[in-house]
């Protein structure tokens, strides 16, 4: 039934799907790519951004959950490759690799080289005499933040260290945007970046000098799934129109453009292609209002599907959980271990099986559903006196009659109080369902935590809250109301 349930709500329609990493440049470039399609053919555009980090990227693309993204070549070669080979990061040798064991192509760099760098505030650099990463090296008594993917990645933070010797008075893990922030407001002093940073300019920060050239190229570029340049012909050409055309510094100046914007970074893109008269037809932008509705539309899917699942789930087996004490212990101990997984983790763990977007997502929503309606069903259905049902069986009630005339008229409120339980939690839990591309709240959320936009956060933050709200008094009322003995 699930599987049936997913296929059915995936739909049919084909379009070219684009995915995006959560910052500020690969969104950017990926909005570059969706109005370059949507200006110059007839394709259908899908956006999937914010996809937490280049794993999840890569295993949507080659997964043909997404079409292409933006990707980097040094990442290419040491993360997804894995091979520290200098011959493996050559453009023409990574492309060819990538075609042979994946089925995926690296099209032509936009021009630009975006590597990671540390970067500390102008004013500490210049009190410290500060250029280079040797000379970094030196501060021990200084507070570090990186990026969790440049802590985890060998061509960051593990192999940077190794090289220079780096003892820093306390390294933490934070999201890239909110790093910024933090420099600028002094809990911490050193940061990782991208060369390309538009932060850079507008905070005054001092990119070192990596002067044992630790880090290899990172030419951005879109790849693309070999089999949709099959489908869509016409498709290489339009990536292409900015190959070699975007150096290190306009690449800068647009994503300061876009940080300025926030969520408006899109026009910044149609400004770009308007100045450069590569758009031949209007591309008009989603407004924010227009684009909160359409994901409250898209997170009450969501939440309702995975609560409506987790009933038809949950009250059987609560049913039979009270009526056999072996399949109780078994169904509400894997119920339990299920809750205590975090949600981030689960996820993770189910994109391997099922991809990204709407799959993975409303597995993981059924499943953090489920343990307050088996939980109550069992309750309700347990504490029913046991005089009522010892009438029942005097008056020659069927099972399955006093299932449907007592048992479940009884149990009801509590049974409803579960579902309540249920609703709310998911509701919160469905915000997560950004990070892998299955939209909703959280979308808004997530873009506005890359682009240091409060405004955006709140948008999607508010109304998952008013959901919250509305569900639990809809549902506590109905609960009030379906009580027998009220």
């Amino acid at each position: 039934m699930l599987i049936l349930v997913l296929t059915v709500c995936k739909g049919s329609e084909r379009s070219i799907i684009v995915g995006s990493k959560p910052f500020t440049e690969n969104y950017v470039l990926a909005e570059l790519l969706c109005q370059l399609i949507e200006s110059n053919t007839d394709y259908v555009v899908e956006r999937k951004f914010g996809l937490e980090g280049t794993w999840v990227c890569f295993r949507a693309l080659e997964g043909g959950e997404i079409d292409l993204y933006p990707e980097y070549t040094g990442t290419g070669a040491l993360v997804i490759l894995k091979s520290e080979d200098q011959r493996d990061q050559q453009f023409e040798n990574l492309r060819n690799t990538f075609e042979e064991r994946f089925g995926i192509t690296w099209l032509e760099p936009f021009g630009f080289n975006n590597s990671w760098a540390l970067v500390v505030l102008e004013t500490l650099a210049v009190e410290r005499n500060l250029q280079t990463y040797s000379q970094l090296a030196e501060q021990t008594d200084l507070r570090a933040a990186f990026t969790h993917e440049f802590l985890g990645r060998k061509d960051g933070w593990p192999g940077l260290q190794t090289t220079y010797g780096f003892h820093f008075k306390e390294v933490k893990g934070i999201r890239h945007s909110l790093a910024y922030s933090a420099i600028m407001e002094g809990t911490i002093e050193v940061m990782d970046a991208y060369t390309t940073d538009g932060e850079i300019l507008q905070y005054d920060l001092r990119l070192l000098d990596d002067d044992r050239r630790f880090f290899p190229e990172y030419l951005a570029a879109p790849i693309v799934r070999l089999e949709t340049l099959r489908e869509f012909p016409d498709l290489e050409g339009v990536l292409n129109t900015f190959a070699g055309k975007i150096d290190n510094a306009r690449m800068q100046r647009l994503n300061l453009q876009a940080n300025e914007a926030g969520d408006g970074y899109s026009q910044v893109v149609a400004d770009f292609l308007m100045e450069h008269g590569t758009v031949e037809k209007d591309v008009l932008g989603e407004t924010r209002s227009s684009m909160i509705l359409r994901q409250t539309g898209r997170h009450l899917f969501l939440t309702g599907l995975a609560v409506l699942m987790a009933c038809l789930v949950g009250i059987p087996g609560g049913i039979l959980m009270s009526s056999n004490q072996r399949a109780a212990t078994f169904i509400m101990g894997f119920a339990n271990v299920v809750q205590t997984i975090p949600s981030i983790a689960l996820l993770g763990a189910l994109i391997p099986l099922l991809g990204i977007g709407f799959k993975p997502a409303i597995v993981a929503l059924f499943l953090y559903s489920i343990l307050p309606i088996l939980r109550n069903t069992f309750t309700g259905i347990m504490d029913i006196p046991k005089s009522l049902t010892e009438v029942a069986d005097a008056q020659g009630l069927t099972p399955s009659q006093k299932l449907t005339f007592l048992v479940l008229p009884q149990a009801a409120p509590v049974i409803f109080a579960g579902i309540r339980t249920s609703t709310v939690i998911c509701v919160g839990t469905a915000t997560l369902a950004a990070f892998i591309g299955a939209g909703g709240l959280g979308e808004p959320i997530l873009t506005g935590i890359s682009l240091n936009d409060t405004g955006l956060i709140l948008s999607g933050a508010i109304p998952a809250s008013l959901l919250a709200l509305i569900f639990d008094l809809v549902l506590g009322r109905v609960a009030v109301a379906v009580n027998p003995n009220k």
